[in-house]
């Protein structure tokens, strides 16, 4: 009889121990069979002191009612706040949402990025996706529908504040053989599937997508939204600052 907790919280329960004090860690499973290991748990938690630079100077440009998609344990939704902004932070994991409401975020709320329907129009004027959550797009086709509900749910002078990484930017053949395969079978080279998993609990499949600048400005057509500006790690992650074009 096997002892794993399949299709639960993994995600929720990594940040749970780490806000309990105990050992924790986040393991990312992708489909071909790659396993990765990451202390992403304490960065979930990190005041923005420790952010990385590119973070730093990202969050400048937010203003006006802030929508934190992927909020995690609530980092970018507590500093915003204790700024004055007015800020919703959603996030799927129900215990993510338990432990940012245990650390006094005052709106947060369980919705996918899928869910943004639910808002109301005119709602923000940023959308923030910190911590390479442009990937919760999942996919090309997800991306362009959902920008154009952000479109809708946004003021007519809002931003978009995605971070991701540019999945071309590695020597690792791992990820070259992986990209080869998903041009083959038409998917997007970055578009990954993964799940978490923690300790014995996993978690459920998801598709995960990484783009170039390039791809980005071609998902971006005719959305309604155009690249601003980039704001660069110096390796393969950046910020893409992203506004309203008005063309529809």
């Amino acid at each position: 009889m096997s002892l794993m907790k399949k299709n639960v919280d993994a995600f929720g329960q990594e940040i749970l121990a780490y806000f309990e004090g105990k050992e924790s860690c986040e393991i990312v499973e992708r489909n071909d069979g790659l396993v990765s290991l990451s202390e992403a748990p304490k960065s979930y938690f990190g005041k923005y002191r420790v952010w990385p630079k590119w973070q730093k100077k990202a969050i400048k440009f937010a203003k006006g009612r802030v929508l934190d998609i992927g909020c995690g344990a609530g980092r970018v939704g507590l500093y915003l706040q204790q700024k004055n902004f007015d800020v919703t932070s959603i996030d799927i994991s129900p215990l993510a949402i338990q432990i940012c409401k245990k650390r006094r975020l005052k709106k947060a709320f369980i919705r996918s990025i899928e869910e943004v329907y639910k808002f109301k129009d005119n709602s923000f004027e940023t959308i923030i996706m910190f911590g390479n959550n442009f990937g919760l797009f999942g996919n090309f086709n997800s991306a362009r529908k959902l920008l154009k509900e952000f479109n809708r749910i946004t003021s007519n002078n809002a931003l978009i504040i995605a971070e991701t990484m540019d999945p071309y930017k590695t020597d690792d053949n791992t990820h070259l053989k992986y990209q080869r395969l998903n041009r083959k079978v038409g998917r997007m080279p970055g578009q990954i599937k993964i799940r978490i998993r923690f300790k014995n609990y996993i978690g459920n499949w998801f598709d995960y997508l990484l783009v170039s600048e390039n791809e980005l400005n071609h998902i971006l057509q005719n959305t309604g939204w155009i690249i601003k500006k980039i704001i660069s790690s110096g390796d393969s992650f950046y910020i893409a600052i992203i506004g309203k074009s008005n063309k529809l």
